[in-house]
């Protein structure tokens, strides 16, 4: 499921975009906001059935090899521990991926099959899968540390896929690294003899209604607090911070002092990874230094009011 860390990324991008582009539209801005999160579902339904594609045209090679005329015993008596994995047939068999991918026409795996026989192709030079379909255990446990090791091996770190990703949808880019590590959660917890479930992708509606609360909120205030923040930073002119900086700052006050149950600390360190990936080497520790300063300031006079697991 999606996290709070990656729902603020989104919404700075979706704040960056709106003010770059100088575009006052805010309810389509969160509409494509909006979007652009239910798609990380998309990625991370694709990215699974691509573990049942790549079986399928294993057992479809199995067939086929079966029917030449001159037919080794290989060919007629193969190895079919991967195509007989039973996580990945438990997924082959799940009624709710089935059903996202029809209600959602998913035929990415039809139209572009080179990539499954690319990642199919990867698979079959590997070490692991080798020992694996050698290996003379049969259990569930097996069958699933090596779809773990297959995910975490060969599709999450292809980059013939990523650019595939990339062109279907230029904010995959950023969803990729937080999908591979919510798939590989998912096919952790999957147990022995259970129907397979497709994660969730909020946690609940608090986190659903973070996403508009915070962009509305971040949009309609973004000139509220400029003066605040040119007073914790008097040695700097407000065009000379970093775009992005200010944008996170401006988020962060906006939690600070529009979500009681987030406990300003956990704001605080929230920015400064953000500001870790997507501003200049700097950024974190600028950030850390400003949001301190106000921080420490709205507390005292009472701008900030913490209720909750907030206070903590």
């Amino acid at each position: 499921m999606i996290n709070r860390r990656h729902i603020r990324v989104k919404v700075m991008q979706s704040v960056y975009a709106m003010q770059q582009s100088h575009n006052d539209d805010m309810v389509r801005e969160e509409i494509f906001l909006k979007h652009s999160i239910l798609k990380i579902f998309d990625l991370y339904v694709l990215n699974i059935q691509l573990l049942v594609e790549v079986q399928k045209l294993a057992a479809k090679k199995i067939a086929l090899s079966k029917k030449k005329i001159l037919a080794t015993s290989e060919d007629l008596q193969p190895n079919t521990k991967f195509i007989d994995n039973t996580l990945i047939t438990s997924i082959a068999d799940s009624i709710a991926l089935e059903s996202y991918l029809s209600l959602n026409k998913l035929n990415h795996w039809s139209f572009d099959d080179e990539y499954v026989k690319i990642i199919f192709d990867a698979l079959q030079k590997s070490d692991f899968y080798k020992d694996y379909i050698n290996s003379k255990e049969i259990s569930f446990k097996s069958d699933k540390a090596f779809v773990i090791e297959f995910y975490k091996q060969i599709i999450a770190p292809n980059e013939k896929l990523a650019e595939f990703y990339e062109d279907k949808m230029i904010s995959w880019v950023d969803d990729i690294p937080f999908v591979n590590t919510w798939i590989l959660k998912t096919l952790n917890k999957q147990k022995e003899g259970k129907t397979f479930q497709l994660g969730k992708l909020y946690k609940d509606q608090d986190d659903e209604d973070f996403v508009s609360e915070l962009f509305r909120k971040t949009v309609l205030k973004h000139k509220t607090y400029e003066q605040d923040i040119t007073n914790k930073t008097p040695n700097w002119e407000t065009d000379r911070i970093a775009y992005i900086d200010m944008i996170l700052i401006k988020m962060a006050i906006i939690e600070f002092v529009n979500f009681g149950s987030i406990p300003v600390r956990v704001t605080i360190n929230e920015y400064i990874e953000i500001a870790k990936d997507y501003s200049t080497t700097k950024s974190s520790y600028f950030i850390n230094g400003v949001l301190d300063k106000i921080s420490k300031e709205f507390l005292e006079t009472k701008k900030i009011v913490k209720i909750g697991r907030g206070l903590l």
